[in-house]
Formats: C-alpha cells, structure tokens, sequence
C-alpha cells in the first residue's frame, strides 16, 4: 500500500475544530494507570461485543502472563466496540492513549488514520515493531503463522499493521432433516445450488413457507465481492493508497443484488422486514421455517445448540458462492489489536510480548472453544486438529476450510476505507428498496454509491486534515 499514512505525518495536521471536538468529551476518557517502581504498566483498551463474558479469558491471559513477566502489569479496559475508537481518538489527542489498542476489522482505516496531537500516526505496524526478531521476552513470535487470507487483509504497506485476535466470516448454515425430505442431494455450494434447493423445499407439501433467509447487512453484499474478486473502492480496495472512490454498480455486486432479488421475487427469499435482522433470522432456521441461512461463524455454537433442541439435522457449509468466477476470497470480520508508536522500548516489548502470548497456538484455541472465534494460526489450527476438536465439532473446522478458499489477489478479502459503517448503510437501505419496492437495481445502486462517496470524501476531509469532524467519521459498527 502507497504509505498515505506515513506520508500524512507530515501533511497538515487535524485542524483545531477537529481536535476540540474529538478533545471535548475527554472527561470520560479513563484515568491511565501510573507506573509503578520496578512495574511497567501496559493499558490495553479492548472490545466489547454483545457475548457474554467476552473479555473473560483475555482478563485470565493477563494474568497469566504478569505471573510470567512480575516486572509487567497489564490493565485490560473494555468498551463497547462502537465507542472505543471514538475514545481512542479522544486519548491519543490528550496524550493519554493506550499501549494496545483492539479496532473492529471494518473500522482498520481509521485506526491508521487516528493521530497523536502533534499530527503523528498514533500506530505502528506491529511487525514493523517487531524488527525480525523471533521471540519477545521469551514469547515466541507467530506473526508469520497467521492464516494466509487473514494476513494479507491486515497487510498494508508491506507489513503486518496489527495482531488478529478474533476472527470471523460468513457461513451457510442448512437444515439437513428438510434437505433430505425434499430430495437435496448436499448442502448447496453455489448461487445455482441455492436456487434448486429452494425450489425442492418449495415443493413439500407440508415444508415452510420460504427456503432460506439472511440479514439484510453490508457484509454480505462485502462477502459476495470478496468471493468474485470484485472491489469495493478503488486502489485495490484500499490496499495500494488510499480509498477515494467507491464503487457500487461494479459487476460483481450487481450480479450479487439481482440473484438476492430473483430470490426474494420468486418467494424463496425470507424477508423479515427489519435490516440487520440476526435474531430474525436466527429464529426463522431455528423454528425450520426456512431450510437454510446465511451467517456468522460466531453463530455456529448457537445453531447447532437450536438444531439439536429443536430435533432436526445441522450442517454447517461454505457460504455459497457465484459458480460463473473462481473463488477469489473472502470477507474477514473480528478484531485486531494495534500498537501505540513511541513508547519506550520496557513498553512496547512488554506490549508485543503479551500480543504474541494471546496468539500462542494453546492460547489462540482457548479462545476459539470459549467464544467460536476462529482460529488465526497454523499452530493453533495444527493443536485443534491434533485433539480432536474439529472432529468431535465440525462445524468449526469449517470457518478454517473456507479461509483457505483463496485464488484471487490480496486485496479480495475486503475493503480498507473510511466511513464504511456509512457506505455499508447506503448498502443496505440500497438492498432494501430492491427487495420491498422493486427499485431497478443498477439504478437505486448509483444512488447509494453518490451518497457513499459524500461519506468516504467527508472522511478522507477529515483524515487528511482538510476537513471537520462529522459524526459519521468516527462511526462504527458489526
């Protein structure tokens, strides 16, 4: 990627109403821990999701490893996955920004966008950091290990920016018991596949109302590029300068909103009524009123809980892809943790060290059974398979197989750009008069791309130091 970051050191800095705004609500900012005689203190600011106990067993890692490294303390704050990038800006342009700081994959642009009050990146790549080196106060290095897919999403300039802790993509989830009734030979693997599986469930006489259902959400519509090597904005989605143009009407994304809208017209499509719709549509293959759904591999352990409760076979797939391209990618959700530039060396080794002890293979596959994050390493796929995990579970094996789904260029797992929580919700709202008014698809597109470019230009205004803070730039969500 074009080193639009680094160059931006040295470009105007945020202009004086941005930093009042983003200073303005400092207050709320937590007190930093002080440093301690003969203790470094590391404050590592991490998300929040809406999981029960999500930050657990990252709380249990830390104090393993102070019990390993007594000269460390490592203070884990959480915040909703929502503000805490607000809060990070707020910090860093205060003076008091964290060590660590964990960024929701679609919001890495404003990571690397987020400056100190001098106008600095306030990040450094992590492998940059690094330097080489093969172990960090005797934690073994894994940046090299991390899943081929995975990396290159978080490769920019050459380098690793940051340490995926989380991981995710979207699956196919199908109920077997009504595949097999309606003479379905295997889980569908492809748009085609799709459709005549629909369209045998429709025959039942007794089977649901609709075949299959998913939540009108950007990161479908992400995913579908993803898989047919299409972009999002120019630049190689981000990855070779920076983001300034978006494209909604390409191909690819089209060919993905009529094959969505066939299948809403011809009544196979389970449209709830409500984007973003999860629960709903967790509920429709739960209750088997549909046969299959598109999801969250992060839905795998509550899937196969409702199929079981519910008596009814549970397979777990690939997200169907468009069989008329090779799979080129696939979209990667989940968080990542980034690295403060600066600090002094005590810091940033003790920082990079914890880093690496989270993403031990041991480490990485706690993780993955506590909460159904993938696995984001060789090692600690190597581990999984080695117990018998995927075996005794095979619906997480499959996040991992479909990873490895990748022939097409890095820059197809998908978009590093600002403002994407907005161009994501001109998406949607796009998708949603497509599917309840039967607005022409390409045209209601090039409407939702003139109002993603106002989002993307507004935020690279800011960003580049040539604009105010909108209330959309520091937006961001799942």
């Amino acid at each position: 990627m074009r080193p639009c970051c680094r160059a931006a050191a040295s470009s105007p800095a945020v202009p004086d109403t941005a930093v009042t705004a983003v200073t303005a609500g400092v207050s709320d900012l937590p007190r930093i821990e002080p440093a301690r005689p003969g203790v470094t203190v590391i404050e590592a600011w991490l998300s929040e999701f809406p999981f029960p106990g999500f930050l657990d067993a990252v709380r249990e890692r830390a104090a393993e490893f102070e019990r390993t490294h007594p000269r460390y303390r490592i203070v884990i704050r959480g915040f909703s996955y929502e503000k805490l990038p607000a809060k990070v800006v707020r910090a860093a342009a205060s003076g008091s920004a964290p060590a660590i700081a964990s960024y929701y994959s679609g919001a890495s642009q404003l990571a690397r966008d987020t400056r100190t009050a001098d106008g600095a990146p306030l990040f450094v790549s992590v492998e940059k950091a690094i330097g080489g080196r093969s172990e960090i106060l005797g934690e073994p290095v894994v940046i090299d290990d991390v899943l081929a897919g995975v990396r290159e999403y978080y490769t920019y300039d050459g380098d690793l920016a940051s340490m995926p802790m989380t991981l995710s993509t979207m699956l196919l989830y199908a109920n077997t018991t009504l595949l097999e009734r309606a003479g379905v030979p295997r889980t569908p693997r492809s748009w085609d596949e799709v459709e005549l599986a629909c369209k045998a469930v429709a025959g039942l006489p007794d089977g649901p109302a609709h075949g299959i259902a998913w939540p009108v959400d950007g990161k479908f519509m992400q995913h579908a590029l993803a898989q047919q090597g299409g972009l999002l904005t120019d630049a190689s989605n981000g990855h070779a300068g920076r983001s300034l143009r978006v494209d909604l009407t390409s191909p690819e994304l089209l060919a993905y909103v009529r094959w969505w809208q066939r299948l809403h017209q011809e009544g196979h499509y389970l449209h709830t009524g409500v984007m973003e719709d999860w629960a709903g549509t967790f509920g429709a293959l739960a209750g088997q009123r549909v046969a299959l759904r598109f999801s969250s591999s992060f839905d795998a352990n509550y899937m196969v809980r409702a199929a079981q409760d519910a008596g009814f076979g549970l397979e777990v797939g690939p997200l169907p892809h468009n069989d008329t391209v090779p799979w080129a990618g696939n979209w990667i959700g989940g968080d990542s943790l980034w690295l403060a530039d600066g600090l002094d060396e005590a810091t940033r080794d003790g920082a990079l060290a914890f880093m690496q002890y989270l993403s031990s293979p041991l480490n990485i596959a706690r993780r993955h059974k506590a909460s159904g994050s993938a696995p984001v390493t060789g090692a600690s796929v190597a581990l999984l398979e080695e117990e018998g995990w995927f075996d005794e579970h095979p619906h997480h094996r499959v996040p991992v197989e479909q990873l490895a789904l990748r022939g097409g260029p890095p820059s197809a797992h998908g978009a590093l750009a600002g403002g994407l929580h907005g161009i994501q919700m001109e998406m949607m709202a796009a998708m949603e008069d497509v599917l309840t008014q039967g607005a022409p698809a390409g045209e209601r597109f090039a409407r939702a791309e003139a109002e993603a470019q106002r989002i993307l230009d507004e935020y690279n205004a800011w960003a580049l130091g040539t604009g105010p803070l909108t209330p959309e730039t520091l937006a961001v969500r799942i």
